[in-house]
């Protein structure tokens, strides 16, 4: 059971032809739709970084989890997005993400993403010039700024939604208190 109670509102949203990613998604925006405006300003956001975005969507999903992990975020690390898995994304790389700098499937650029993931997550004061410095050999200004955004919501949002214990619809494994990490434990696809 959740910490903070859905809106009203969502308890209207009929559930029963989503699939269980989409649930969970939707546990979550139920919570931040205790706050209509916030909550469309957030989704705006998240609508203007898929629309005008330039970053693959595999390298994000990476970013994602990655952060996902550090957060301890149960909903976040048992989703995986089907944009993602269209672009490549698959388990074999979500498991690369237990050492990523050593993982001979992820490319340069995605070692270096989740080199910054990784530091934005744990020790943000960090990320010095040389850190950027070897994002720029994979990034343009502009991707470096969607990347930083992208990884903001997925640290502060996700440590929210671990506050909040939306787990209702995570499969069984994933309800342990036990620390868990993507790249060993089941996972479920959301649309997006």
């Amino acid at each position: 059971m959740t910490r903070i109670a859905p809106s009203p509102a969502f308890a209207e949203v009929p559930t029963q032809n989503l699939g269980q990613g989409d649930r969970i998604n939707l546990g979550v925006a139920g919570i931040i739709g205790r706050l209509p405006a916030a909550a469309e300003a957030l989704g705006s956001l998240s609508a203007a970084l898929r629309a005008s975005g330039t970053l693959p969507p595999r390298l994000l999903e990476l970013v994602r989890l990655r952060i996902a992990f550090f957060n301890q975020c149960r909903s976040c690390i048992a989703v995986r997005y089907q944009s993602a898995i269209d672009d490549g994304l698959d388990e074999d790389a979500v498991c690369s993400l237990e050492r990523p700098a050593d993982a001979e499937n992820l490319s340069d650029a995605e070692r270096s993403a989740l080199r910054f993931a990784e530091l934005f997550a744990t020790d943000h004061l960090a990320i010095d010039d040389a850190v950027y410095d070897e994002l720029r050999q994979h990034f343009t200004e502009d991707e470096l700024v969607e990347l930083g955004l992208h990884c903001a919501i997925a640290l502060g949002v996700g440590r929210l939604s671990a506050t909040w214990d939306v787990s209702d619809d995570l499969p069984e494994s994933r309800r342990s208190s036990e620390r868990l990490a993507p790249w060993n434990s089941a996972s479920v696809i959301a649309s997006g």
